[in-house]
């Protein structure tokens, strides 16, 4: 039995709740299942120098866990001095991930930093925050148009990230933290709204897989991409 009594094709319970914050530019809170994420997004008028008077802009993000997000407390990593190897590759590909949906260029010498802090935690927090960080940037660069800073929002498309795996031989979408544990093959998918490809992160735990398991795990997760996709338009639409 699955949490929440899923099949293996569904999602866990999904829901985004965009502008809850007053002070950030866009902003979102996502829950899929125990798992909870805040995007916020902020817009600063400089660039990293590497872009200077090259017209374009940047995207970066983010990651975090608070200390209690997970079953026993985590200490703060700005209390340790350095951040952990994992956080580092998340927030990078939230970051590659979000830039793919966006003509930097359109966006001008300007830069909107993701902000994801993972409040609580069971499972599937980096493709919740790239799921999330989409919402809040589309925000963003809404109250930049509405203040007249832009004439358009730059964006190519939307993106969505969603986890699949093989577990006891079996297919399964979006898995919480017990499935991902036991996972014999472990992948996250970012597509966008028509289903292209920007990443996908794709390991056999001390296993390997055939074309067959992955084609399978690819259908699982185009179904869950268009359900989120969905649940992220509704939600911009309801600020």
């Amino acid at each position: 039995m699955r949490s929440f009594g899923r099949e293996a094709h569904q999602l866990r319970p999904t829901k985004i709740e965009a502008g809850v914050s007053r002070n950030a530019e866009g902003s979102c809170l996502i829950q899929c299942g125990h798992t909870r994420v805040l995007c916020t997004a902020t817009v600063e008028d400089n660039i990293p120098p590497f872009l200077r008077n090259t017209g374009k802009g940047w995207v970066t993000a983010e990651y975090g866990m608070l200390p209690r997000a997970t079953g026993s407390r985590n200490p703060r990593e700005a209390a340790r001095g350095k951040q952990s190897g994992r956080t580092q590759e998340i927030q990078r590909l939230i970051g590659r991930a979000l830039r793919a949906c966006i003509n930097l260029e359109k966006l001008g010498e300007r830069q909107i930093i993701i902000d994801c802090d993972v409040i609580e935690a069971d499972g599937g927090t980096r493709c919740a925050s790239i799921t999330g960080g989409y919402v809040a940037l589309h925000l963003a660069l809404q109250k930049l148009v509405d203040d007249g800073r832009l004439n358009h929002i730059p964006l190519l498309h939307s993106i969505a990230a969603v986890s699949c795996g093989i577990v006891d031989g079996k297919t399964l979408l979006d898995l919480d933290y017990v499935e991902d544990s036991a996972a014999q093959v472990d992948a996250n998918f970012i597509l966008t709204n028509s289903l292209r490809i920007v990443e996908i992160q794709a390991s056999g735990e001390e296993h390997t897989f055939d074309e067959e398991s992955f084609n399978a795990m690819m259908h699982h997760a185009k179904t869950g991409i268009e359900e989120l996709t969905a649940l992220q338009m509704a939600a911009i639409r309801s600020v």
